[in-house]
C-alpha cells in the first residue's frame, strides 16, 4: 500500500491515494464475514482463488480453511500471469 500512496503523492494527488487505501481496507475487512463474495479469478479458474474489483484495482485473495489471505492488490487492467514450468 505504501507504493500506492507514494505514486499518488508523486502525481500531486495524495488524497486520492489515501482514499483508495481506506476503501481497499474496507473491502478486505468485509471478507471476514463474506469470504466468498469475490469472483473466481478467471486466469486460474480455481474456487479457492478469488478477487474483488475496486476500480482501478484488483484485490486477489485465497480462501483458506479458517481465514482469507490477501495475495495481491494491483491495477485491474493487469492480468495474473500463470507461471510456466520453465520459470
Amino acid at each position: 500500500m505504501e507504493g500506492l500512496l507514494n505514486w499518488y503523492a508523486e502525481q500531486s494527488a495524495p488524497e486520492v491515494g489515501h482514499r483508495f487505501v481506506e476503501e481497499i481496507f474496507g473491502q478486505v475487512e468485509r471478507l471476514a464475514s463474506h469470504p466468498q463474495s469475490g469472483r473466481i479469478v478467471p486466469e486460474f479458474d480455481q474456487p479457492f482463488l478469488r478477487e474483488l474489483i475496486h476500480p482501478p484495482f484488483r484485490i486477489v485473495y485465497k480462501l483458506e480453511r479458517e481465514k482469507v489471505r490477501v495475495v495481491r492488490i494491483w491495477r485491474s487492467e493487469r492480468r495474473l500471469r500463470i507461471p510456466t514450468t520453465e520459470e
